[in-house]
């Protein structure tokens, strides 16, 4: 029977409290990143930050930390002269880190337990580094993206993740590669979470009923929702989605800033609010599973299980 420790967290606290970014947080800890290999890149050059950033998190109250898999993918690495068994032994490097960092803290303050690592696996758009996983506007056969995700959640799952994290998802297409994928790992669940067009289309236009109706018959996806987009698009695409499923909702937006993929630079974000400010409203239409994308910090966490604490107490 497959394991759900989803269910089991939100049973015990009611909000599951997920991370924030990761790369915009090594950005602001020193790395450069304009690179194809976005966050990847560091597995590379400084690994171990990596694990003080995931660490970090933990730290701030995260209950799961999503590994620095998003860009990690064999073509990827290929790019750099690496050959498919030195790209699968970083993407293991990038669970491991997380791992460990669970593990350190969890010795330090084992009353967190359970808490949670989720392998990301980022959308083929990610791999094109030209912001088509805000778009969708990429086809590939099923059978070639299928080979283009496979190596990396083989490499995620041995290394011992306890579920995906299939995210950033723009595409219908893909979203049904991935699926039909899960079933060649029967005892891995998954969550997705997708960018949008509007509160009821994909990024690629395609309507979230097609995509609550996909997910809901897949026993192995146990939650869904958004990540990576605006503040304010949140709660109208939290409401349609809660019409369309029963699976738990997740939400995971950007701290409001745009990203222009072209000079790969953020521009700033609407002046007061964050995501504590919305975490009322997030739970009121749904969202069960919430925390942060690009450009949110271990300070933006912290905030929001302060306001969750306060609401248990």
């Amino acid at each position: 029977m497959l394991f759900n420790p989803i269910a089991d967290l939100l049973q015990r606290h009611g909000t599951l409290i997920l991370d924030g970014a990761l790369a915009t947080e090594l950005e602001a800890r020193g790395c450069r990143l304009a690179d194809a290999l976005w966050s990847a890149k560091v597995l590379l050059e400084d690994p171990q930050l990596i694990y003080q950033v995931h660490y970090d998190y933990f730290a701030a109250g995260a209950q799961c930390a999503i590994t620095a898999s998003y860009q990690a993918t064999p073509l990827g690495f290929a790019a750099r002269g690496l050959n498919e068994a030195q790209a699968r032994e970083l993407i293991a490097r990038s669970a491991e880190l997380a791992l460990r960092a669970r593990e350190d803290y969890l010795a330090r303050q084992p009353q967190a337990a359970p808490l949670l690592v989720a392998g990301s696996v980022g959308p083929y758009g990610a791999y094109l580094a030209n912001g088509a996983e805000y778009r969708g506007d990429y086809t590939l056969p099923q059978a070639e993206m299928m080979a283009f995700h496979r190596p990396r959640i083989e490499a995620l799952a041995a290394a011992g993740v306890d579920l995906l994290a299939c995210e950033t998802l723009p595409s219908y297409a893909e979203l049904e590669a991935l699926e039909a994928l899960l079933a060649e790992f029967p005892q891995l669940p998954a969550w997705f979470s997708f960018t949008l067009r509007d509160s009821e289309h994909l990024s690629d236009g395609t309507p979230l009923t097609a995509v609550a109706a996909l997910l809901n018959r897949c026993p192995q996806a146990l939650a869904l929702g958004i990540n990576c987009i605006a503040l304010e698009k949140v709660t109208p695409a939290l409401e349609t989605l809660r019409r369309l499923t029963d699976k738990p909702l997740l939400a995971y937006p950007n701290s409001g800033e745009q990203y222009d993929a072209a000079s790969k630079s953020w521009h700033s974000a609407p002046a007061g609010c964050s995501l504590q400010d919305k975490l009322a409203e997030w739970q009121a239409a749904g969202a069960q599973i919430i925390g942060g994308c690009c450009r949110t910090t271990p300070q933006d966490i912290a905030a929001l299980a302060r306001c969750c604490h306060s609401v248990r107490r």
